[in-house]
């Protein structure tokens, strides 16, 4: 049977690249994983081996580590932006560019000795600790012409040990699952998100300051809703980045609901007053959704967040 060549790319995968910026004695730290993925006049590679138009995965590796030189690295979707751009415009058989960037944050490390150097009161010029909270991510893809970016971040775990609830659900003969009317509710969050913005002529968005945004404006919006549903909780985290940052138009959410069931201390003699929990790994319910501004199409891809 005959067969023809479909959609395809190739690149350089996961390049970790750390940039040290010295600003005197104070240094700053850019720690990235960045994954290269390029698609165009490809055919005959494919069907015939001819390397012709194929621009070597160890070259685009070097341009990663030479880039973090020549123009630093302000933030990862500046740093992406960068790239896409150079390797469609540089290459004529490549016309799309897709840079996939998770981003490792840093924390300068408190100290107490008198003779340290400080930043403030208390804080070392050159020493960090590798942050636990999320993991920042980003992916650019320019084809010649238009821009998409999509930013987010996953493994930012948050609980509110109340103001949840669970009950009033469908039950068949299966159902075992008490009604709650307190619970913990817990999750790990994975978030994307789309900007609006499509081409270099536009005004771009301030990437650092609109990740932090949004990030405070999930936190938030998970600390203050009084959650009937995790679903609830979902759709009023998106709404509230939607309805805040004018720059996104679309954001998906992966939730897991890491449970947390209250222990029988019956047999022990003892109440449990909703204090002691047992927190279960898995199986776990997983919900996702996207949150769209209104007349917006839909476009992240579901696996965005789970890069």
């Amino acid at each position: 049977m005959p067969t023809i060549l479909g959609q395809n790319q190739y690149g350089k995968a996961e390049n970790r690249v750390v940039k040290i910026t010295r600003d005197g004695d104070t240094h700053h730290i850019k720690d990235l994983n960045v994954s290269v993925a390029l698609s165009g006049d490809m055919d005959d590679v494919h069907y015939s081996g001819s390397n012709a138009n194929v621009l070597p995965t160890d070259t685009t590796k070097n341009t990663v580590y030479a880039f973090a030189k020549e123009h630093g690295i302000e933030s990862a979707e500046q740093f992406g932006i960068h790239l896409a751009r150079h390797f469609v415009t540089s290459q004529e058989p490549i016309h799309r560019a897709r840079i996939r960037i998770e981003e490792y944050a840093w924390e300068r490390i408190a100290t107490s000795d008198a003779n340290s150097k400080f930043i403030g009161s208390d804080e070392v010029r050159h020493s960090f600790a590798r942050k636990g909270q999320e993991l920042r991510t980003t992916q650019i893809t320019f084809d010649g012409e238009n821009w998409e970016v999509i930013s987010g971040l996953k493994d930012l775990t948050v609980m509110n040990s109340t103001n949840s609830e669970f009950w009033g659900y469908v039950k068949d003969k299966y159902t075992t699952l008490k009604e709650a009317y307190d619970r913990i509710l817990c999750t790990d969050v994975s978030a994307a998100w789309r900007y609006n913005w499509t081409s270099d002529e536009e005004r771009m968005p301030n990437w650092e300051k609109s990740y932090e945004q949004a990030k405070k404006h999930i936190l938030q919006a998970f600390a203050e809703t009084y959650s009937l549903s995790l679903q609830q909780t979902l759709y009023q985290m998106g709404s509230r980045v939607i309805n805040s940052r004018s720059e996104i138009d679309e954001i998906r959410f992966s939730l897991p609901n890491n449970h947390h069931f209250l222990v029988d201390l019956e047999p022990f003699g003892l109440k449990n007053d909703n204090e002691v929990y047992f927190a279960a790994d898995r199986p776990y319910g997983l919900i996702e959704a996207t949150i769209l501004r209104d007349g917006v199409e839909p476009r992240i891809p579901v696996d965005m967040t789970n890069l």
